[in-house]
Formats: C-alpha cells, sequence, structure tokens
C-alpha cells in the first residue's frame, strides 16, 4: 500500500553523488570482485574470495580500518576503482532474462533526524556490530555498500525516467548465480528532480542493512550538524508496488538437540502433530519442525505459556513467528541458550533441512515468511521484530557502488 507522509511531515530526499566502481578494463569481469551479501558467504568462501587482488571482500572483512583504507586508496591511484565525473543517480537491475527480479535508483539519502519517520527500521541491531560497522566506514571515509529500502510510490511518475535510463549504455553489466546485474547513470538535472519527486512524499522500509543505517546514523551524530557528507548514507531504493521484494523466513538450526526430544518438550507449550510425508514449509499460523527425517507441525501456542515468554515484549510479538520461536520454543520449552554458535540462521529452507537428515545431526525450525504490509505496519507503529525475523530479496551485489566521502 502507498505509504505519503502527513502534510508538511519531512521528505524522503535522494541525492544525486559520484559514484566510485570497478572499472572493467582494468579487473576484467566484475562478476570476478563483486559478491553477494554477508549472510550468503559462509567463512571458507569467504576466506577464498579474500585471496583475490581486488575482491570487495578485501574492503569490507579487513583486519583493521586504516589498512582497509590503504586499500582503497591504491586502488583508486591504480584505476581499479574510478569516480564518475559528475554526480548522478544510478538506476540498478536484476534480472533472468526478461524477468525483472528489482529495479531501484541508488543515491545518497538524508538521514531523519531524531523524531522524523522518513525511514523505518523493523529489526533491532546489536551494538557491537553497529560500532565495528561505523569504523569500516570511518576508516574508510567511504559508505562501501548500499542500504535496500522499499517504498511504494503513489503515483509511480519516476518510473518512466527509470525506465528510459534503461536505454541507455550501461555503465556496468555482469552476470552472477544465474541473474544479470545492469548499472546505468542517470545525470540529467532534470530527470534527477522527477525521480526525488517521486521519493519525497514516502517512507522507506529498511529491507536489509539495519547495522548500516545505525552505524550511519553514529557516525552522523558523531560529526556534528552542519553540512558534511555523514549527513547522507548510500541506499538504493526500490518501488516495491512496480518491483515487489522477495520476502521469506529466516529458519533455524540447533546442532546439539534431538528432534523427538524437541518435538515432545514443544507439546507442552503447543499443539504438535506429525507429519508423516517429510518436512515442508509452514503455512502462516504454523512452525515446522525436523530431524532424523521426522517432522512435525507446531501450531497454537499455549496463550499462558506465550505470555510469560513475552513478558516484557511488544503485544503484536505473539503473532511474530519469529518472536514465537526464539522466546517460547528456543529459550523456554527447549532451554537453548543464547550464546554464539548455539543456533545457527538458514535463509534456505532445504539447506536447513538438510543439515540435520543424520540421526543425532540436531533439530530445524522452519519459519512462515512475514508479509511486506505486515512487516510496514509493524515498522509504523514503532515494533521492532526480533533478529533474523526477515530476508528481503534480491539484495545488490556487495561492491557494485561505493560512495567516498572525501569527495562527493
Amino acid at each position: 500500500m502507498p505509504t505519503p507522509q502527513p502534510l508538511n511531515s519531512p521528505a524522503l530526499r535522494l541525492h544525486p553523488f559520484r559514484a566510485v566502481h570497478y572499472d572493467p578494463l582494468r579487473v576484467g569481469d566484475i562478476s570476478g570482485v563483486v559478491c553477494p551479501r554477508y549472510d550468503d558467504i559462509g567463512p571458507n568462501r569467504l576466506r577464498t574470495l579474500r585471496s583475490r587482488p581486488h575482491h570487495i571482500t578485501r574492503l569490507l572483512h579487513a583486519e583493521n580500518a586504516r589498512g582497509t583504507a590503504a586499500h582503497l586508496d591504491r586502488w583508486l591511484r591504480r584505476g581499479v576503482l574510478v569516480q564518475d565525473p559528475r554526480p548522478a543517480l544510478y538506476v540498478y537491475q536484476q534480472h533472468t532474462g526478461h524477468e525483472v527480479l528489482q529495479r531501484g535508483v541508488i543515491g545518497a539519502l538524508d538521514l531523519p533526524c531524531n523524531g522524523e519517520s522518513t525511514v523505518l527500521p523493523h529489526e533491532g541491531v546489536q551494538p557491537h556490530v553497529v560500532t565495528a560497522r561505523a569504523a569500516l566506514m570511518e576508516g574508510l571515509r567511504a559508505q562501501p555498500e548500499p542500504l535496500l529500502l522499499a517504498y511504494n510510490s503513489a503515483t509511480r511518475s519516476a518510473e518512466g525516467v527509470i525506465d528510459g535510463v534503461t536505454h541507455l549504455p550501461p555503465l556496468a553489466t555482469f552476470r552472477t548465480g544465474g541473474i544479470t546485474h545492469t548499472l546505468w547513470a542517470c545525470t540529467t538535472p532534470e530527470e534527477q528532480a522527477v525521480v526525488a519527486a517521486d521519493l519525497a512524499p514516502h517512507q522507506a522500509l529498511i529491507a536489509d542493512g539495519h547495522h548500516r543505517y545505525a552505524a550511519c546514523r553514529q557516525l552522523r551524530d558523531r560529526h556534528g550538524p552542519g553540512p558534511n557528507p555523514w549527513q547522507s548514507c548510500l541506499a538504493l531504493l526500490v518501488d516495491t508496488s512496480a518491483y515487489p521484494l522477495r520476502l521469506a523466513a529466516i529458519h533455524r538450526v540447533v546442532s546439539g538437540l534431538d528432534a523427538d526430544k524437541a518435538a515432545a518438550a514443544a507439546a507442552d507449550v503447543a499443539r504438535v502433530r506429525p507429519l508423516p510425508a517429510g518436512a515442508r514449509l509452514p503455512e502462516p499460523g504454523e512452525l515446522v519442525l525436523t530431524g532424523a527425517g521426522r517432522a512435525w507441525t507446531i501450531t497454537d501456542p499455549d496463550p499462558h505459556a506465550l505470555n510469560e515468554a513475552l513478558t516484557g515484549k511488544p503485544h503484536q510479538w505473539r503473532d511474530v513467528p519469529a518472536a514465537v520461536t526464539d522466546h517460547l520454543l528456543l529459550a523456554q520449552a527447549w532451554s537453548v541458550q543464547n550464546l554464539p554458535g548455539a543456533v545457527r540462521h538458514v535463509h534456505d529452507a532445504s539447506e536447513a533441512t538438510a543439515a540435520v537428515t543424520r540421526p543425532g545431526s540436531g533439530t530445524a525450525l522452519l519459519l512462515p515468511s512475514m508479509t511486506e504490509r505486515s512487516v510496514r505496519e509493524l515498522a509504523g507503529a514503532g515494533v521492532l521484530l526480533p533478529r533474523k525475523s526477515t530476508s528481503f530479496g534480491p539484495k545488490p551485489a556487495m561492491g557494485l557502488v561505493l560512495r567516498v566521502l572525501d569527495s562527493r
């Protein structure tokens, strides 16, 4: 649904900037130096990617910010990375064949001041992760990857401009994982103004990048008021009325938990029924527990047990699958401690199921996905979901566009 802001409210402002990006004449196929988001890279894969001389993971996963900044400066001097000569908004598209999976606009987005609601977070953050993200950006003097933001345009007046830009020669195009990524520059001030005006009345929901958003706000506050580049952040805005994002759940895998014992304990706090045909994706209002070739549905949590598990939490969490999972089942029924490594978060249901097929390999809990509308309504009411509640996509490739703050 469109979510225009009330009259006289702060506007969602996206500005052109001079992007820094890889030069294909210097690095060759760009797919060899960019990569998916953090959640799609395991530690072994990350080590492999960082061994490549100019791979973006050398900037995003370096040992210290000073060494990372040296990499960035060296790549700029050598022409591995180049900066566009004039400010632009950048149209970014992901597609398979003729099917457009996602199309949006990348720019420098004004960070809202306290009390403004132009940008809506929907998940909480971990302070130590925010601190690490802020240290990386401050050390680099750059914002190396955009937030992914969703908005619903009431007029879609920018659609014609964006479509026209996609008929220009692209700045970059590459293919990874069966998806083609293409980037174009919108450099005409009149067209930039049309896009900005279409965005201004709306609220943007953070689909991906809560920690980076919090880190950008932290750096904005640290560098003080007044005109400076830390007042805005690199962002990709997608009009989901035209290009709906995929919204999936994030599943839980507990390696030390026997599935039969988990099902028996869950029956104390909810309704548990066997699934003779095996694990499947859960329907709304149910969870699917699986392990060692067996599977069960979990529905109808006991109201008293749920109230006890969610004491002090927003009342809306009672209908949030991740809240029921983490607080009623993991913490209360199964006594799984909230320690690093105790629970593995897996984005693909088939991968989660496969991880627990052998006897003794643990238990997987499959969650149903929420809808963008319900996430947006909760965010608009100021209700933050538990961490790892949602997975929006497709996410932008890391390394496609950087914003270097020393020269806007």
